[in-house]
């Protein structure tokens, strides 16, 4: 089981175990040691992270649109997930689910804090299959 559970972590991105101030040390090497403070002060850390996209930023104190886009695009390649598809059919498969999964992992709490990869691939088989109605 012990091998399972590492091989889940390897899965997920190391970000999600940094600290506020490995994120705003994060932030500066990106080249926006201005916007340290925004980080620390906001409380942004690894697993809040993943909530930082475009429309988040300004609420951070990050106005600057080319910073914004850039920024925003930093974190997906740091998180590995895909660029949001506004436009999105419902006839499309669902997103990635390594996004899906790290969009649960991002609240606090000892549930999420529990939460791995494997676990949420397990849920994802069942809805699967009781979506078409098999047993297993």
């Amino acid at each position: 089981m012990a091998d399972a559970t590492i091989r889940a972590e390897a899965m997920e991105p190391s970000c999600l175990r940094w600290s506020s101030d490995q994120v705003a040390d994060w932030m500066a090497d990106l080249g926006y040691p201005q916007y340290r403070e925004c980080f620390t002060t906001n409380r942004i850390d690894g697993r809040k992270l993943i909530l930082v996209d475009a429309s988040h930023l300004p609420s951070l104190g990050i106005t600057d649109f080319e910073h914004i886009k850039h920024i925003s695009k930093s974190v997906r390649d740091l998180l590995d997930i895909e660029e949001p598809y506004w436009n999105r059919s419902i006839s499309l498969p669902h997103r990635e689910k390594m996004g899906m999964y790290l969009e649960r992992k991002s609240i606090t709490g000892p549930i999420a804090d529990n939460f791995t990869y494997n676990k949420y691939m397990k849920e994802l088989k069942k809805e699967e299959l009781a979506k078409n109605g098999t047993k297993r």
